[in-house]
C-alpha cells in the first residue's frame, strides 16, 4: 500500500470512530486529514481532492468542525483562498467542553432527584453515573504534553 493509501486508510478509521458519537463521515475525514496532511494547513480544494468529498458536503462540515473547535482559518495577503488547520489545542479545548457539559447536566440530575418517585431508579441512575464521572474527571491529572511524549 502506498503511503497516500496508508494515510486515508488511518483518515478513515478516525472517521468512523468518530461516527459512533454522531460526526458525519466527511466531518471525521476531514479532521483525520488536518491530523495527519502536509502542510498542515489546507485549503477546501485540497481536502476536498485528498478525501474525495464534494465541495458543497466538505463546506458545512468544515463549519461544523471550526463551531466545534477543531479548526481555525485564515486567508493569506493577496489570496481569498482559505486554509484551514487543526486549532492549537483542539482535543484539549474539545474535551474541557465536554466535561463542563457533564458537569452541567450533573447540576440538572441533581435538581431532577426531588420529581422522582420512590423506588424509580431512572434519574438516580443518571445523577450517580455522572456525578461518578465528574469527581473522575476533577480527579485526573492535568493535561502535560512534553515534546519528548509527543515523540
Amino acid at each position: 500500500m502506498t503511503e497516500q493509501g496508508s494515510l486515508l486508510e488511518w483518515v478513515e478509521r478516525v472517521a468512523m470512530y468518530l461516527a459512533r458519537d454522531g460526526v458525519p463521515p466527511i466531518a471525521g475525514r476531514v479532521l483525520g486529514w488536518l491530523m495527519v496532511c502536509d502542510p498542515p494547513e489546507q485549503s477546501a480544494g485540497q481536502i476536498s481532492e485528498a478525501i474525495g468529498a464534494s465541495r458543497a458536503s466538505l463546506t458545512s462540515n468544515l463549519r461544523l468542525l471550526s463551531s466545534m473547535g477543531f479548526l481555525t482559518w485564515r486567508t493569506r495577503p493577496g489570496e481569498r483562498t482559505v486554509y484551514y488547520r487543526m486549532a492549537e489545542d483542539a482535543w484539549e479545548v474539545v474535551v474541557r467542553r465536554q466535561i463542563a457539559s457533564i458537569a452541567s447536566f450533573l447540576d440538572i440530575t441533581r435538581d431532577g432527584l426531588s420529581l422522582a418517585e420512590p423506588g424509580d431508579e431512572r434519574i438516580r441512575q443518571a445523577h450517580a453515573t455522572f456525578e461518578w464521572m465528574a469527581k473522575v474527571f476533577d480527579d485526573a491529572p492535568s493535561l502535560r504534553i512534553d515534546e519528548e511524549e509527543a515523540t
